[in-house]
C-alpha cells in the first residue's frame, strides 16, 4: 500500500527561470516546503504577494514529527483557508492526565471556558498537515494567485546584497540562479541557509535521550494526553502517550544519556519496551522510530538584512509542550503582513525589525517554558528529584501543588508586551485583550469573532459604531461594529469588562494593536502609524 509520504506532491518541473539569460527577480523566495514555509507562502499569496517556495524534496515529510497543533495554530489555519480540513481529520482533545508511578495524581483541562470555535489542541500527523497546506496552495493557484512550489530545487549558495539576495539552485538538470527581494529561510533545525551565512544557535543542549515511536494499534484509551513520571514500565524515567488519526499512537519513552542510539532504535529492542508499557497481549505495528535529544536554543537575531529566519531554522525547543511547529506558525503569521506592507511601499523596512523583536520574544518565552519542563521531567540532582517527587505526591490531594507540576507546559500564543508596534491602551479594559495580545475568540451573530476579522487591519467597535471601510496612513482599514444587543456574554467579558463600550484596532495577524473606550479617528490614525513601523525609521 502506497503511503502519503511516498507520493510526490510537487515533483520537479523545469521553470522559465532556468532558461532566462539573467537571474529572474522575485519579491519573496521561501526556502523549505515544511509546514511553516507552506503557511508563509499561503499567507503571502492570499495577499497577492508573488512567492516561490524552493525545496530539495518533492513530497510531505516522513516519520515522527509534529503532531500537536494548538488552538492558535488552528485559528491561523482558518485564516489561511484550511482549518476545517485539519480539524475534521485530527483527533480533538482538551484533557491531560499526569501519573506518578502507577497512580493518577493530576489532570487538567486546557480549554475550561466556553465560547471558542476551536479546541485547545488537535493531534494530527505532520504529513497530513503538510498535505492540506499543499492542497490549499493548489486551490490558490487555480484562483490565479501568485504562488509556486518547486520540488527538486536545492539551494546551494547565497550572495547577499543591499537590495536583494542572489540564490543558486541545483536541480536534476543543472544549476540556475534567481534573485529575491526578500528571502525567508524555513529550512528546519539543520538549516543549510543558516550554515551558508555562518550563523549558529545559542542556548542549551540537555543530556538526555528519548525514544519516539509511532505505532499502529487498536486501543480503547480515551482521547487524552497521558504523561507518566517514573512509571513501572520505564522505571526512574518518563513516558508520554498520544492518540493520532488512523489508529496511530505516539509514544515517548525517556532512555537516559549514556545509550547506543542505533541499538535502541532497532525493532528487537523497541518492541519489548513497548510491550512492557502496553501489555503483552496488545497487537501493534511500528510505523516509525527515532531517538532525539532536547535542545532549547535560538539564533541571536532572526533578521539578517534581506534574509529572515522562521520556524525551526530560527529556534529549537524540546517537544514537550508542543512549542515547535506551533511557534513556527506564529512566526509566519507575524511576518506575512509585514512583508506585504514593505513590498507595497506602505511601511518602512524597519517594520521587519519588529518581526525580530516580537518573535524573538516568543522564542525566549518558549525556551524558558521548555527548559523548565525539561528540568522538571529530568532532574539534574538528587535534591531536584526529591522536590519533584514531593510536588507530585502533594498534587494528588492538594490543589496548591498542581500548578507546580510541569510535564510540558503546553503551547500558548505569545503576547507581545513591550512591542514597538503597540499603541494606546485603556487599562480599564480587560487585561487579556491588551495591546500585543492575540485576539480572543467569542461567539458573534451566529458565528465567531475570529472568522469576521480577515487578514487586514480592522477596527472592532463594541457598542460604538466604527467606519465600515476607511484608509488611514495609506493603509486600508475595515470596520466591524457589534451593537449592544448583539453581545454574547463571552464577548462582553473579554472585550468590555466593566466598560460600557470599546474600540479595538486589530492587526492583520489578529493581535491587538491599540484600544480605547471611544472612537476618535485621529487617535486611530496615530495607532496605525505606529503599528506599521513608521516610528521605527
Amino acid at each position: 500500500m502506497t503511503k502519503l509520504f511516498e507520493v510526490p506532491l510537487y515533483p520537479y518541473k523545469r521553470t522559465a527561470d532556468q532558461d532566462a539569460q539573467a537571474p529572474v527577480r522575485h519579491p519573496v523566495v521561501i526556502i523549505g516546503a515544511g509546514p511553516v514555509g507552506l503557511a508563509m507562502a499561503i499567507d503571502l499569496a492570499q495577499a497577492d504577494v508573488p512567492v516561490v517556495v524552493l525545496d530539495d524534496n518533492d513530497k510531505v515529510s516522513v516519520g515522527s514529527r509534529a503532531i500537536c497543533f494548538s488552538k492558535r495554530s488552528l485559528e491561523i489555519f482558518d485564516r489561511l483557508g484550511c482549518g476545517n480540513e485539519m480539524v475534521e481529520k485530527g483527533v480533538v482533545w482538551n484533557l491531560g492526565k499526569v501519573y506518578f508511578g502507577d497512580r493518577q495524581v493530576y489532570n487538567f483541562n486546557l480549554l475550561p471556558e466556553d465560547g471558542h470555535k476551536r479546541p485547545a489542541f488537535i493531534n494530527l500527523q505532520q504529513y497530513y498537515c503538510e498535505l492540506y497546506l499543499v492542497e490549499r496552495i493548489r486551490a490558490l493557484q487555480a484562483e490565479g494567485k501568485p504562488v509556486e512550489i518547486r520540488g527538486g530545487n536545492r539551494v546551494e549558495n547565497l550572495h547577499r546584497y543591499d537590495d536583494h539576495t542572489l540564490v543558486t539552485v541545483e536541480t536534476q538538470e543543472g544549476a540556475y540562479n534567481l534573485e529575491a527581494d526578500w528571502l525567508v529561510a524555513c529550512d528546519g533545525a539543520n538549516s543549510p541557509t543558516r550554515r551558508m551565512l555562518d550563523l549558529d544557535f545559542v542556548g542549551r543542549v540537555f543530556e538526555d535521550n528519548f525514544l519516539i515511536a509511532d505505532v499502529i494499534m487498536k486501543a480503547d484509551f480515551p482521547t487524552e494526553r497521558w504523561f507518566w513520571f517514573d512509571p513501572p514500565f520505564n522505571k526512574d524515567q518518563s513516558a508520554l502517550l498520544h492518540k493520532q488519526p488512523d489508529g496511530v499512537w505516539r509514544i515517548d519513552l525517556q532512555l537516559g544519556w549514556d545509550i547506543d542510539k542505533e541499538e535502541e532504535k532497532k525493532p528487537e529492542n523497541v518492541i519489548p519496551r513497548l510491550k512492557q508499557m502496553l501489555g503483552e497481549d496488545v497487537d501493534f505495528d511500528l510505523e516509525w522510530v527515532s531517538i532525539y535529544t532536547f535542545q532549547c536554543r535560538r539564533m541571536e537575531q532572526f533578521r539578517h538584512g534581506r534574509v529572515i529566519f522562521a520556524g525551526d531554522s530560527a529556534h529549537q525547543v524540546s517537544p514537550f509542550g508542543a512549542r515547535g511547529a506551533n511557534s513556527g506558525f506564529q512566526d509566519a503569521d507575524n511576518l506575512g503582513w509585514k512583508l506585504k506592507l514593505v513590498l507595497d511601499g506602505s511601511a518602512p523596512e524597519a517594520l521587519l525589525d519588529s518581526y525580530s523583536f516580537e518573535r524573538e520574544l516568543g522564542a525566549d518565552e518558549n525556551i524558558l517554558q521548555s527548559s523548565r519542563s525539561t528540568d522538571f521531567i529530568t532532574p539534574k540532582s538528587e535534591m531536584s528529584r526529591i522536590f519533584r517527587d514531593a510536588v507530585l505526591d502533594l498534587s494528588e490531594h492538594h490543589a496548591f501543588a498542581r500548578p507546580l507540576v510541569n510535564s510540558g507546559r503546553l503551547s500558548v500564543p505569545c503576547t507581545y508586551d513591550g512591542s514597538p508596534l503597540n499603541g494606546a491602551d485603556d487599562k480599564k479594559l480587560p487585561d487579556r485583550t491588551r495591546p500585543g495580545s492575540p485576539v480572543a475568540d467569542a461567539p458573534l451573530s451566529g458565528g465567531w469573532l475570529l472568522d469576521r476579522l480577515g487578514g487586514d487591519f480592522l477596527l472592532l467597535g463594541c457598542g460604538i459604531e466604527v467606519p465600515a471601510v476607511t484608509e488611514l496612513n495609506g493603509v486600508p482599514v475595515k470596520g466591524l461594529t457589534v451593537a449592544n444587543d448583539e453581545f454574547s456574554p463571552e464577548l462582553a467579558q473579554r472585550y468590555l469588562g466593566n466598560a460600557a463600550a470599546a474600540v479595538y484596532l486589530i492587526r492583520p495577524d489578529q493581535h491587538v494593536a491599540a484600544r480605547w473606550q471611544h472612537y476618535d479617528r485621529d487617535m486611530v490614525d496615530q495607532a496605525i502609524e505606529k503599528a506599521i513601523g513608521r516610528g521605527l525609521q
